[in-house]
């Protein structure tokens, strides 16, 4: 019994420990690509008798903040809801857990672990995490460290992107109406035209703005003159180019707030501005003030005349000064009463009442302004804009993809009773958009309702961006492969579904043109 009882104590002790790695890779250096860490982590756990039975990636993942973090979301979770089945945690380094601003944070984290009774090993850093004195010091000033390696990283970016601006050349963004990104090589010969989604992929190359195609060009002039020199204002101009069928450079009808971005936009002088809004190290996005601009004026072929662009920016700017704070104000209550809530783009949108920007110049700030009246956003009322956007984003996308089968070879026909579109009387197709969601761990997901009655062959699924602006890509989802009447999609989804994403709607168009060849040959 004795003998017995020896022998199964030296059995478990045998047990190897089981364990999980973590790993994360940025783009601050190649070493540290996850392949290269996990390479590292089981080296460490080799020479401990440590078994590694779980991994958990963020690949292409910043180290800021958790969000986005998909892998150490899960990680955490299972922590969490008791699913760990290991008792150890091994990370590369402090710096790969995270480059947290605020080490506190960092620490929260690995409390969670501690507390369910794992523990964090970090292979490379030199100390044992033993909860000693020792351990403790060394930790904060690692994780210390790690943020102000991203605080000194956003700093040299940031310089490096105001010269930029400085040389002339484009920092992101969609161009505009009007106007279109020119891809040109390190010594200024241009190459070609980026369409939307499109990225450099050479790092010498860089990006100018151009003007766009002559009937952009010249509605853009026709808005500019229809605001000055006829008194049309911002609604008057939008209603008239909806009228028309003319969409806005994202395929939206035009609002009040688009036709007035136009009008104060300086690009369409030529001139290149940057950093009017920030948000350093994934803190909150802020207007910044004038002072703090980057710009380089005249480097952009200008497709407005200066002097019709300035008139339409004094015009807009007395509208507002002419104004007393009580009015603005006044009016500001009026809106609040009416809507029940504030936001840049309701106020944007609202006729007679002078512009977001105008409400922040004044007061220093629209959370300010939002205070002057009563208002406290202690709701997120995004949702009710985004709903506005997507129904006034579906008609354009809708005609989008007609035009381009069309385009393509093929036929369809929309029903009208359904929406249901009918390519080349041989399949059918639905279209859904999904809003961008943010978990409360700050993940991003996108929930997709399929037409179960309708049943299409194929669901177009656009998902939009992260702000709920723009699409990000699109799902082809044959009714075959899904059989689902929903479906949740995270921002990686792995190979069966991704062999469905495109960035574009061409792969729709293709089918239909060869389905449509096919038919005739």
């Amino acid at each position: 019994m004795g003998q017995g009882t020896a022998d199964g104590a030296k059995s478990s002790e045998a047990r190897p420990t089981r364990a999980a790695e973590y790993v994360r890779m940025s783009t601050d250096h190649q070493r540290y690509s996850t392949e290269n860490q996990s390479d590292a982590i089981r080296h460490y756990a080799a020479a401990r008798g440590i078994e590694i039975v779980r991994t958990y990636a963020d690949h292409g993942r910043s180290g800021l903040s958790i969000s986005g973090r998909t892998g150490l979301q899960a990680l955490l979770d299972d922590v969490r809801e008791g699913r760990a089945d290991f008792s150890l945690i091994l990370v590369y380094d402090v710096s790969r857990w995270g480059r947290f601003q605020n080490a506190d944070e960092s620490a929260y984290y690995e409390y969670l672990c501690k507390r369910a009774g794992i523990t964090i090993e970090y292979c490379t850093d030199g100390f044992e995490n033993d909860g000693s004195p020792i351990a403790t010091i060394v930790k904060g000033v690692k994780r210390a460290m790690a943020g102000e390696y991203s605080r000194q990283l956003s700093a040299k970016v940031f310089a490096g992107q105001c010269r930029l601006i400085e040389l002339g050349y484009r920092q992101g963004g969609p161009p505009g109406f009007g106007l279109r990104r020119q891809l040109i090589d390190g010594t200024g010969t241009p190459k070609t035209q980026l369409s939307r989604g499109e990225q450099k992929s050479i790092q010498t190359d860089r990006v100018v703005l151009v003007p766009g195609p002559p009937d952009e060009v010249q509605t853009v002039g026709w808005m500019f003159r229809s605001f000055v020199e006829e008194g049309r204002n911002e609604r008057e101009i939008a209603d008239l180019l909806n009228r028309s069928g003319r969409l806005t450079d994202l395929g939206r009808p035009w609002t009040r707030g688009a036709v007035h971005a136009v009008l104060t936009n300086e690009r369409y002088v030529g001139h290149n501005v940057w950093n009017r809004t920030s948000c350093k190290l994934g803190g909150v996005r802020v207007r910044n003030e004038a002072a703090m601009w980057v710009r380089r004026d005249d480097i952009f072929p200008p497709i407005v005349d200066r002097l019709l662009f300035e008139a339409a920016n004094i015009i807009i700017r007395e509208r507002s000064r002419s104004l007393t704070d009580e009015e603005m104000l006044e009016s500001l209550r009026d809106l609040l009463s009416r809507r029940g809530f504030l936001s840049g783009l309701v106020i944007d949108e609202a006729d007679g009442l002078p512009s977001s920007s105008a409400y922040a110049s004044r007061f220093g700030s629209l959370l300010r302004a939002y205070q002057l009246v009563g208002f406290t956003p202690d709701r997120d009322y995004r949702y009710v804009e985004v709903n506005r956007a997507l129904r006034a984003m579906y008609p354009g996308l809708v005609g989008t993809i007609i035009a381009g089968i069309e385009r393509a070879g093929g036929a369809v026909v929309r029903d009208p009773a359904t929406d249901l579109l009918i390519l080349n009387d041989e399949f059918t197709a639905s279209l859904v958009l999904a809003r961008c969601q943010e978990t409360s761990a700050g993940a991003y997901r996108w929930h997709i309702r399929m037409e179960a009655a309708l049943r299409p062959d194929i669901t177009i699924a656009a998902r939009l961006d992260e702000g709920n602006e723009a699409i990000r890509d699109y799902y082809l989802l044959p009714r075959a492969e899904t059989g689902l009447a929903r479906l949740r999609l995270a921002e990686a989804n792995g190979f069966s579904l991704d062999v469905f994403r495109f960035d574009s709607l061409d792969p729709l168009f293709d089918l239909a043109g060869r389905a449509a060849l096919s038919e005739v040959t």
